[in-house]
């Protein structure tokens, strides 16, 4: 038998995760690594697969990648899988790993997963630190600047975000963070209960589960006021209406956290861990998304494997009252309806979006669409027969799906698909503005190159695709993720650098939003993902 022990890694998160003491062994005959290409391969599928595979790699978005079905592909196989990808929405890596990482990843994940460590209130306590003291917090803004057109940008391999005046295109400031951010999230208006300066503290969470709240109105060099770690693997984060408390949701451990939204103090932490809606216990329940709901006092938690929505109160903490809402598997991301009382999810498995009623506390429709339903932000908009439309677009096909989302004003469209539109490629995101006659959707999952580095255009009165948008032409780049500014005026689209994460190649291409046509590159950022403009996320311009 051969023996590969392995330690915390630089991310301490459950693929590094492994606490120390923990072996794998596996026979002669069986698949093996070198203990330091072991490691290297763990990091890399966290960083980079198992947000789609799962920790355990049971699977859920991506396939189940347990050594019973790995094995039966084969090396030679797999190892042309993770380099070229597939049309069904899996990203190629040839130009992120070299062909000995391509190799030692596909041995990798043909040997038993290993089993990442819990964490307890405590540990995630001892994680808190504040930087600036609340009692010092300035009661206006310390810089001239017009911070409510602040994007808020994700640069996902450096751990940064950086802050980017939408006015002049300069950056503000590059503030460290937790590995990978995946959410970053602000505090936004609410209908029942109202927080003071709103859209003022915006709160990130990492891939490694690191929570750091930034506050605009500081000078640059003192935005980042407050840190904690509330998970090793984490997607989601969420700030209540009142801005008394933030909600974070863990990958690993399966549970969601409810911190003081000044402190960052974790308060309040609840197991996600439970049965699916087949009645199978699901233990590696992670947590997909996390919204406040616009008009109650209240949080929604997506459970990803179990189909489980999750409507948690957040007035009284000691106790807590969670509603559970059964709907679809895997549920991932979504947003709300222009009222506020719909949140509307993709659940990729079922192929489908699922539609919750977040005033009766009640799953309202299931809607069948295409492959892998993938709305990122999402949006809504008015279509001229179907009246208020959302779209998503797809992690396995290149196609936008709309439905009807007013059962009030249009109860015979409401919940139905309104209509479909054809694009080059599979995508991740989707984007539109009430002052804007256009559609913006990425096409980041196809594989091939030019297809991944445009971005297409509809009309939201045609239908049709005005515009297919080479946003970059460099080897190693893609183009994804779109927002618009202020006044609805300029749309921005990331551009990362697939090839070389570690230099700020990335840039954001800013397009005048009437024209299509390009206005201005703003450079020096690393892999450039999600961006937030703080207008459009506290008024929930969509």
């Amino acid at each position: 038998m051969k023996t590969i022990k392995y330690g915390l890694s630089a991310i301490s998160l459950a693929i590094g995760l492994a606490a120390s003491g923990i072996s794998l062994s596996v026979s002669a005959t069986e698949p093996t690594l070198s203990e330091t290409d072991f490691d290297k391969a763990k990091l890399q599928y966290f960083q980079r697969c198992a947000g789609c595979h799962g920790t355990l790699r049971k699977g859920a978005t991506g396939k189940n990648l347990e050594p019973e079905n790995t094995i039966k592909k084969g090396q030679k196989r797999l190892e042309k899988i993770i380099a070229y990808g597939t049309e069904g929405g899996m990203n190629n890596f040839d130009d992120l790993f070299t062909k000995e990482e391509i190799t030692n990843m596909a041995t990798f994940i043909q040997m038993t997963p290993p089993v990442p460590p819990e964490m307890s209130l405590e540990q995630m306590r001892s994680h808190t630190k504040q930087y600036v003291d609340p009692k010092d917090y300035p009661s206006k803004p310390m810089h001239g600047l017009n911070w409510e057109n602040f994007f808020v940008v994700i640069e996902r391999d450096a751990g940064k975000a950086a802050i980017i005046d939408g006015d002049t295109k300069k950056i503000v400031k590059h503030i460290d963070t937790g590995y990978a951010v995946h959410v970053i999230k602000g505090t936004e208006h609410h209908k029942v209960d109202h927080a003071k300066d709103v859209g003022r503290f915006w709160y990130t969470i990492g891939r490694d589960g690191k929570v750091n709240k930034i506050d605009l109105w500081q000078t640059p060099d003192n935005m980042l006021v407050a840190e904690t770690k509330m998970a090793y693997d984490a997607r989601d984060i969420a700030v209540s209406g009142d801005g008394k408390y933030v909600i974070a949701g863990g990958y690993w451990p399966a549970h969601f956290v409810i911190m003081d939204a000044v402190t960052l103090n974790p308060l309040k932490v609840v197991s996600t861990r439970g049965y699916n809606t087949k009645g199978e216990f699901i233990n590696e329940a992670r947590v997909a998304a996390i919204y406040t709901a616009p008009n109650t006092s209240s949080f929604i938690v997506a459970v990803k494997e179990t189909g489980q929505m999750l409507q948690v109160d957040y007035n009284d903490l000691d106790n807590l009252t969670i509603t559970s809402i059964a709907s679809a598997e895997f549920l991932h991301d979504g947003f709300f309806d222009p009222t506020g009382r719909y949140f509307q999810i993709a659940a990729n498995a079922s192929n489908a979006m699922v539609v919750v009623d977040t005033q009766d506390r009640a799953l309202e429709k299931i809607i069948p669409v295409d492959s892998l339903p993938h709305p990122g932000p999402g949006a809504n908009w008015v279509d001229e027969e179907c009246g208020s439309v959302a779209g998503t677009t797809h992690l396995g096909v290149g196609l936008v799906s709309v439905w009807g989302n007013d059962p009030m004003g249009n109860p015979d469209q409401a919940w139905k698909l309104c209509y479909e539109v054809e694009t080059d490629g599979a995508g991740v995101f989707i984007r539109t503005h009430e002052n804007s006659d256009y559609v913006w959707a990425d096409q980041l999952k196809h594989p091939e190159p030019e297809i991944q580095q445009s971005v297409q255009v509809f009309d939201k009165k045609t239908r049709e695709i005005v515009k297919t948008i080479r946003v970059t032409e460099e080897e190693g780049k893609a183009a994804l993720h779109m927002e618009f500014n202020k006044g609805g005026t300029e749309v921005w689209v990331s551009v990362w650098n697939r090839k070389d994460a570690k230099n700020p190649t990335g840039e954001i291409v800013v397009y005048d939003a009437k024209t299509l046509k390009e206005k201005a590159r703003i450079k020096g950022l690393t892999t450039p993902t999600g961006k937030f403009n703080v207008y459009n996320r506290m008024n929930h311009k969509t």
